[in-house]
């Protein structure tokens, strides 16, 4: 088994003790026995059935930093930070499958969808973030950088939401308006929506190694933060579009979900790119067939992506974004007790040419 593998699935396993921990302390704390059940039918459905990148890349990072694997006592609790940013992505997921009315996702109709869940998830959503803060206090709360980090989650949960209200009125799904749709307009959603979220567990990762929080340092050139958000939003902005290409062209038994952006009237990287491509009769396809929820008229729309040569523009594209982030990779001044190349080398290797 590669050792990467051994990785994930070492670190997989230590879901079951988050979890266990999170059920210890609410069973203490009085509540139900089928309240108790509720939440780990909302834990064990949601949190560990994605590709773990953010978390496996936390720990990834911590060891890059010190330069050197985490002993066994050190690795615990750097596992649960990572499966904080787990715990993050999988409340953000279940809001974000309500607002779009998704139908899969990791492989298994959306939380929301289960009969006997509906409109709860709302609130398990918001429990799942909970989760986060509590598992933070227990572990975390004594170190001098647990401020830090406290402030990195709500940065980004801010940040985060900002990208999904520009999405929800940039491209409604009982209004279907072409003309909102740019190229400038899907890569600020993407930037505040996802790319972000490759910067957060690096910048955990520096925070409890050691690195001085951003306040502290005085030079943007020299701020370590600072340089990793330049590369890292980047990097998510081209995962962003990885994810709106897969959208349309990945099967669904591969990407773990029903491709679903066209139906829902999405601004991904796909429409705004046919858009700028298409002829004058195309475009009144696109104009005629795209965000209806209707087989045939997708259909249409996935004809026309086709027809303007989508495939080999994102072919394109993708060795353009990766030859420029190899570019500022390479521009990294490392330093002891600074910035690593490797770190972002290790990441753009987990998503370059990625099918899922």
């Amino acid at each position: 088994m590669p050792d990467a593998t051994l990785r994930r699935e070492k670190f997989k396993s230590f879901y079951t003790t988050i979890r266990d921990e999170l059920l210890d302390h609410i069973v203490k704390e009085g509540i139900p026995l089928d309240a108790v059940e509720w939440y780990r039918k909302n834990m064990d459905y949601n949190v560990p059935k994605g590709k773990f990148n953010r978390g496996t890349f936390m720990m990834d990072v911590i060891e890059i930093f010190q330069g050197r694997p985490l002993s066994e006592e050190e690795y615990p609790r750097a596992a649960v930070l990572g499966w904080c940013c787990e715990f993050y992505q999988a409340s953000f997921l279940v809001f974000d499958d309500i607002t779009d009315f998704s139908l899969t996702r990791r492989g298994q109709p959306c939380w929301y969808r289960n009969e006997e869940v509906g409109m709860r998830s709302i609130n398990d959503a918001v429990v799942l973030e909970a989760a986060i803060y509590h598992l933070l206090k227990v572990h975390f709360r004594r170190e001098p950088y647990y401020a830090d980090i406290i402030d990195l989650f709500h940065e980004i949960l801010y940040i985060t939401e900002m990208g999904q209200m520009m999405d929800l009125i940039t491209a409604p799904q009982d209004i279907v308006d072409l003309g909102k749709f740019s190229l400038e307009r899907q890569n600020l959603i993407s930037k505040y929506k996802t790319a972000h979220s490759y910067y957060f567990p690096v910048a955990l990762g520096l925070a409890i190694t050691g690195i001085p929080p951003p306040s502290q340092i005085s030079s943007s050139s020299s701020n370590p933060y600072e340089v990793a958000k330049t590369i890292l939003v980047s990097m998510g902005e081209y995962y962003q579009v990885q994810d709106d290409f897969l959208d349309f062209a990945g099967p669904p038994e591969k990407i773990g979900k029903i491709g679903t952006d066209i139906v829902d009237n999405k601004c991904s990287w796909c429409i705004v790119t046919a858009l700028n491509l298409a002829t004058p009769e195309q475009r009144k396809i696109l104009e005629e067939n795209y965000g209806r929820k209707n087989k045939e008229c997708e259909g249409q729309v996935k004809r026309v992506f086709e027809e303007v040569g989508l495939r080999r523009v994102y072919a394109e594209y993708e060795e353009i974004a990766v030859a420029e982030l190899r570019r500022k990779i390479d521009g990294v001044v490392e330093g002891e007790g600074g910035l690593k190349k490797e770190v972002f080398e290790k990441f753009l290797g987990k998503i370059y040419k990625r099918d899922r």
